[in-house]
């Protein structure tokens, strides 16, 4: 007789596991996990001790049609996730950007994507999750738990999410979209601002909700509507046309509920164009199976390794370059502010927003609820003197969007000082939790990962 696979017992095995590599990790040692993939943009101090094993905890565990909720490993993918549920006519309530991210990393990192405007922030559909603690144990937590709420944008330094139920939403037969062209950024502020009230565009119904800005009198918002049934003469971006650019290009567009989910993905936003990929003959030559933002991610981080681009500056006399990669939330009201001041001190374009309403607070990443932000994401960058002192850029972007009242993304760099990080992120109650669930001090703190790159 064959052998019925039960995913339950399976997980049980996997935690196992993990728990038992956490057992092998020695005292005083840092306790990380053993990852291939990421999607962080900050360096960390190498380590030559084994990680976390958590190899077997990447799948889903079950959907619930019925009760529109799944029951996932905290190390899946968004790619292999939202197969799953589109098998059941569902997709989580917000699904970033890039296939590779996991929805433990999008719940403890903050993920973000084009239904944020009316459905929040990944971590707000989670109704119950197990966490890998510092001590060693998984503990089950649930909204109101000081553990659950201040795991969000805790990146590790409080656990690791093993398993997490999340709510499920209807899925799209495919999506309708339409580009929106704004000449003026305080008519695009107050656009983004009617849409995310109403939920509608001109009396009609707004399901997603996202933008490009291409200069100071060129951004364009693309709307999406879900529509029922599979989609007739849909557009491809994963071959020889580029997303980013149709948006300048036509009014109107119809993609496959897949394609609209990983629309940024093949060309990881517009950043493949620094490998070549906007290049015709470049992107024939490219298998499109590595047309993705975690191949891409690897090459940079190769880069990142060996400084190959820096020692090709430096020996043809080009000025040494910053790098600014980073997401930021601002009110809507002083979105056009922002823009026009990075415009002036960055000039790095497109630049992506996204709105977001968060549903409840959240004291590690705390966004006023009920509020509008606006997410402005810019990946890049930028030339800076010989003797500037170390991250000039990004501590300017950190001081306008304080002075703006909003909140900047730990998944990249950060300079803060230690005072301005605990104001901004909670830092007391943090710590306190950290001490209550890891009294041996074994993970790393938020700020030695986000600003010590420990």
């Amino acid at each position: 007789m064959r052998d019925v696979r039960d995913p339950w017992r399976e997980h049980a095995a996997a935690v196992e596991r993990l728990q038992a590599s956490y057992a092998a990790i020695p005292p005083g040692v840092p306790v990380r996990l053993a990852k291939r993939t990421s999607n962080l943009f900050r360096p960390r101090a190498a380590t030559g001790s084994p990680g976390l094993d958590v190899s077997d905890l990447d799948g889903v565990i079950e959907v619930d049609r019925a009760a529109r909720t799944a029951e996932v490993q905290g190390m899946c993918t968004y790619e292999d996730l939202v197969d799953a549920t589109l098998a059941h006519g569902l997709v989580p309530t917000v699904v970033p950007q890039l296939r590779t991210i996991t929805l433990g990393g999008a719940v403890t990192g903050l993920g973000i994507e084009s239904t944020s405007f009316r459905l929040g922030l990944p971590h707000e559909a989670v109704q119950e999750m197990d966490v890998l603690t510092g001590a060693g144990e998984v503990v089950t937590t649930r909204p109101g738990d000081a553990l659950f709420d201040a795991f969000p944008n805790s990146y590790g330094s409080l656990g690791y999410a093993t398993r997490l139920r999340i709510e499920l939403v209807e899925a799209p037969g495919h999506v309708r979209l339409q580009h929106v062209r704004f000449d003026d950024r305080g008519r695009l502020a107050e656009a983004v601002a009617e849409i995310t009230g109403t939920g509608e565009h001109e009396g009609v119904r707004v399901d997603a909700l996202d933008g490009t800005v291409f200069g100071p009198h060129e951004a364009y918002l693309t709307l999406a509507r879900w529509a029922e049934g599979p989609a007739r003469d849909a557009s491809d971006y994963t071959r020889d046309r580029i997303f980013f650019q149709s948006l300048q290009e036509r009014e109107h567009d119809v993609l496959s509920t897949d394609d609209y989910l990983w629309r940024w993905d093949t060309d990881w936003f517009w950043c493949s164009g620094a490998l070549g990929l906007h290049r015709p003959l470049v992107r024939r030559l490219w298998p499109r199976r590595w047309r993705r933002s975690d191949v891409y991610h690897r090459l940079v981080g190769l880069d990142t390794r060996f400084g190959i681009v820096e020692r090709l500056d430096r020996r043809a006399g080009r000025p040494q370059r910053e790098r600014v990669v980073q997401d930021v939330e601002v009110p809507v009201e002083r979105l056009p502010e922002f823009l026009d001041w990075f415009d002036e001190l960055v000039g790095m374009t497109p630049v992506w927003i996204c709105p977001l309403v968060a549903q409840r607070d959240w004291p590690t990443y705390p966004l006023e609820p009920g509020e509008t932000y606006v997410n402005v994401g810019f990946w890049g960058t930028v030339p800076v003197g010989p003797e500037a002192p170390d991250g000039p850029v990004n501590r300017a972007v950190e001081d306008k969007v304080l002075e703006l009242g909003g909140h900047k993304s730990l998944y990249s760099e950060a300079f803060y000082d230690r005072a301005t990080f605990d104001r901004l992120y909670d830092g007391a109650h943090l710590a306190a939790v950290k001490a209550a669930h890891d009294p041996d001090d074994r993970l790393t703190s938020l700020y030695d990962k986000a600003v010590r790159r420990r």
